[in-house]
């Protein structure tokens, strides 16, 4: 039987054997979208603050008890897979809570789900508006955020109108049109 791993058959004819997690056939990056609003670049997933991983805990508490590995999933379900906050946020965060009274502890171990205290609910009653605040920084769907990523996609089909429709004396324009609103932009945030 042969060792070297090139030589190993597979089911596909003519072609070596993979093993574990490697390359896939479409490539590494098969199924994931890189950054930027053209697909260039990584991507960096959000990283919220400390405070809003507390506001958003409080929130899915008030809809239902949950353990630690529940509320993860809850938070990657809420948010399509937007904000994914690690167990080194979730667990000190419970125990932050927990210290505030805010929320217990029900059961033993893997099976302890946390709940409000009645201090709990009226804290998330009175701290609604700063609850949803937590969930839409973290997903970014502001009103604002949502007009500015359409506005960036029809620039985008603009630009790939200039890419194959333009004549030279056209795209000569569009670049001094380009440079200027990226000046523009420079400008608002220097504001």
């Amino acid at each position: 039987m042969p060792t070297d791993r090139e030589s190993m058959p597979d089911d596909r004819e003519g072609e070596p054997r993979r093993r574990g997690r490697g390359r896939s056939e479409a490539g590494p990056m098969h199924g994931r979208r890189r950054g930027g609003p053209f697909g260039e670049g990584p991507q960096r997933a959000h990283r919220a603050r400390r405070g809003d991983v507390r506001a958003a805990i409080l929130s899915l508490l008030g809809q239902e008890p949950q353990n630690g590995y529940r509320l993860m999933k809850s938070f990657d379900r809420a948010t399509d897979g937007a904000w994914r906050p690690s167990p080194g946020s979730i667990y000190p965060t419970l125990t932050q809570l927990q210290d505030e009274g805010l929320i217990v502890a029900v059961g033993e171990g893997r099976s302890s789900e946390f709940q409000l205290t009645e201090a709990g609910r009226g804290y998330i009653v009175e701290h609604a508006d700063e609850l949803e605040q937590a969930w839409q920084s973290a997903t970014g769907q502001s009103e604002q955020d949502l007009a500015f990523h359409a506005s960036v996609a029809k620039l985008h089909g603009a630009i790939e109108q200039f890419r194959f429709a333009a004549t030279d004396e056209q795209r000569a324009a569009g670049v001094q049109a380009i440079d200027d609103a990226r000046r523009a932009l420079y400008l608002i945030l220097a504001e």
